[in-house]
């Protein structure tokens, strides 16, 4: 997909699905890692990560635009457009966006560890310090299981 099919798509996206038109600019940026897409407050442009609408179908796609397409009609109605304000989860329910951005296919945890009283695993993608960190459903300690290659 293009900058230039994004573009289109979420001017379909939001006609259809909010009954308003999309003004301003949507693009992929590869600089995206961690999030699904951004909303620009100062210029009001969407960014989308390509890594991860390569790897997820159209309908998960299309979640993630309803999102960030959440943020930029309420941000321009002058309503609550962050993630806790009741206007933006209203919103994104009535539509159908996606809450958060799906996992990519890929994705495996390097750690797993589990609490020696419960048996609760917590599978992480960053070392933990479990002298510091302890389970968080029993207050248990918690032990390394495995760790991944890599």
């Amino acid at each position: 997909m293009t900058n230039e099919d994004l573009q289109k798509l979420v001017e379909r996206v939001s006609q259809t699905s909010f009954h308003r038109t999309f003004q301003h600019h949507a693009a992929f940026n590869a600089r995206l890692k961690t999030t699904g897409g951004r909303f620009h407050l100062p210029d009001e442009n969407l960014d989308f990560n390509p890594t991860l609408f390569a790897a997820i179908d159209e309908a998960a796609q299309i979640g993630v635009i309803k999102h960030e397409l959440c943020h930029y009609h309420l941000y321009r109605a002058h309503r609550g457009f962050r993630h806790g304000d009741a206007d933006f989860k209203q919103l994104l329910a009535a539509v159908g966006g996606s809450r958060y951005a799906p996992a990519l296919p890929d994705h495996q945890p390097r750690y797993l560890y589990r609490c020696t009283q419960c048996g609760m695993q917590y599978p992480r993608q960053r070392r933990i310090d479990t002298r510091r960190y302890g389970c968080g459903r029993c207050r248990g300690k918690l032990m390394l299981i495995s760790k991944a290659a890599g």
